[in-house]
């Protein structure tokens, strides 16, 4: 079993910043690419930002400048910076982490963790 653990959420107004975390625990060999997604209400989950075990990261254009994206790899933790929030952010935030598991190749999400910007 896996286990993704997110923390970090809250209510920030519009121009302030947070920082989310999730750590993954349970029957892990190896961890590849670990991501943040996020769900606005009425809309589909969409990519944040990832990374790879290379440090290699990507971005939605949404966010580029303003989000930061990293990794502890020997803590299986991903942490992503925000900043500038806007309203646009306040979403659902959930964390994905894809790789080797004992289980087998695959991915596990976390339970979710909620971001409100607003004055």
């Amino acid at each position: 079993q896996v286990e993704l653990v997110e923390s970090g959420g809250g209510l920030v107004q519009p121009g302030g910043s947070l920082r989310l975390s999730c750590a993954a625990s349970g029957m892990i060999f190896s961890i590849n690419v670990m991501g943040w997604y996020r769900q606005a209400p009425g809309k589909q989950r969409e990519l944040v930002a990832r990374i790879n075990r290379g440090a290699i990261t990507r971005y939605a254009d949404s966010v580029k400048g303003r989000f930061t994206i990293s990794r502890d790899n020997a803590k299986n933790t991903v942490y992503l910076q925000m900043n500038s929030l806007k309203p646009e952010d306040t979403a659902d935030y959930y964390c994905n982490a894809g790789g080797l598991f004992y289980s087998g190749p695959g991915d596990y999400w976390g339970q979710g963790t909620q971001v409100t910007v607003s004055s």
